[in-house]
């Protein structure tokens, strides 16, 4: 049994779909989940509640944690660390494999231009404090023997029916509608993306590989780089529009965050558009046969996948 605590998001359904060449037993845990192959197995649960995550948990040899919370940080700082303690708690009374699906807020941030798995954790932002308590929570497991467990961490994502990419809310979705695409900060800067089809490949390929466990891996994520003003280029390439490009500094989200929260909570993390953004995802694609999707098609793939 491969089970997955937080499944219906895009990389719960991505990586679900990705797991059956390697078991026809999948169980999807989330608040209400779906079935997204014929054969798994659902079940409701709450993971801030010990009962029911050891419930969920039961029975399983590897458990991929891909839950996302409200993009808040009191949420996050109140119940991130509960649901990793749940997790936790059951993945070592049952035996079971961890996987925990990350990002990249923990790191450094004068390290952005160039991140790989060896990049130093030193969070500037809240945020960040809290992913980095998780990857703590989790290796610190690992290292006390009492738990085998693996990071598998992305850049940005987009992809195909994905409505928690900023690169598909503010460009793609704005070129769509006649808009300007927004950019943060400046858009000659590079910046990576981790395309979502790929995230759920890998992960289900590195929770189904033995000798990938107790370390942290970067999904397999383009290396040709592109500036905020090309990524605009290539989406509007695809939909036959002009590039119009918005640029929003720092001080005008500010402002706008007091009226759109989420730009609010979006605040602190401008530091990944003021600077380049590289995520280096050599060790996995040195590793694995699995080369990651071109930018280029990524994007096709987006619009023809849109306007079917």
């Amino acid at each position: 049994m491969q089970t997955i605590l937080g499944a219906g998001g895009v990389i719960g359904n991505e990586l679900a779909k990705n797991l059956t060449p390697y078991t026809q037993q999948i169980r999807l845990v989330s608040r209400h989940p779906e079935k997204v192959n014929e054969t798994d197995q659902v079940l409701a649960a709450d993971l801030t509640k010990e009962e029911e995550v050891m419930k969920a948990v039961e029975g399983s040899e590897i458990v991929y944690l891909t839950a996302g919370l409200p993009y808040k940080y009191k949420v996050w700082k109140s119940n991130w660390p509960v649901v990793i303690k749940n997790v936790l708690t059951a993945c070592k009374t049952h035996g079971s494999k961890l996987v925990f699906f990350d990002n990249i807020y923990m790191y450094d941030p004068k390290h952005v231009p160039h991140m790989t798995e060896e990049t130093p954790i030193n969070p500037s932002s809240k945020k960040g404090q809290v992913r980095a308590q998780l990857v703590n929570m989790i290796m610190e497991e690992v290292e006390k023997g009492n738990l085998t467990a693996l990071i598998a961490r992305s850049a940005d994502f987009y992809g195909p029916n994905n409505s928690n990419s900023l690169l598909i809310e503010t460009v793609y979705k704005n070129l769509k509608k006649g808009k300007a695409a927004m950019w943060f900060c400046s858009p000659d800067f590079k910046h990576s993306f981790t395309y979502t089809p790929d995230a759920g490949k890998a992960t289900a390929l590195l929770g189904d590989t033995l000798d990938a466990y107790n370390q942290a891996w970067h999904l397999p994520s383009d290396p040709d780089l592109r500036t905020g003003r090309e990524w605009v280029r290539l989406f509007a390439q695809e939909l036959n529009v002009q590039p119009r490009l918005q640029v929003v500094s720092k001080l005008m989200t500010r402002i706008l965050g007091l009226f759109v929260p989420v730009l609010k909570e979006s605040y602190e993390m401008l530091y990944q558009f003021d600077r380049d953004y590289f995520f280096d995802s050599s060790k996995f694609t040195e590793r694995f046969e699995m080369q990651p999707t071109s930018y280029e098609e990524g994007v096709k793939n987006i619009v023809l996948e849109d306007l079917k």
